[in-house]
């Protein structure tokens, strides 16, 4: 069974860069039939894309974030990774990696997310 599970800092100061991580077990990165995505939903608002990484190592990012956004992978551990920089108390939100069906774009299995605080 594929899981998958967020880790990183839970608090970030302003002009910082944050960093988390997705561990993914039971399905390997580099299957050619899957993405894997980073979304986050900030308090009291909906879901927002932040960009995704596909099993060859390219990488796609949402245009409101492109620029501090940084999507990669550790293919010899399964994980990949997200880096954003000049944080902003706009950017807290509980960031969620997940799965997505190259064929169907249906994020299928998600993490449990993790709440990422941008304050000083």
């Amino acid at each position: 069974q594929v899981q998958l599970a967020e880790s990183g800092t839970g608090l970030v100061k302003p002009s910082q860069t944050l960093s988390l991580t997705c561990t993914v077990s039971g399905e390997s990165i580099t299957t050619n039939d899957y993405h894997w995505s980073w979304i986050r939903q900030p308090p009291r608002k909906g879901l927002e894309r932040i960009g995704y990484i596909d099993y060859s190592g390219s990488t796609y990012y949402s245009p409101s974030l492109k620029g501090r956004t940084t999507i990669a992978r550790d293919t010899s551990k399964n994980q990949f990774t997200l880096q954003l920089s000049s944080v902003t108390p706009e950017d807290t939100a509980v960031y969620y990696c997940a799965r997505v069906a190259a064929a169907s774009w249906d994020h299928d299995r998600w993490g449990q997310g993790t709440l990422v605080t941008v304050s000083s």
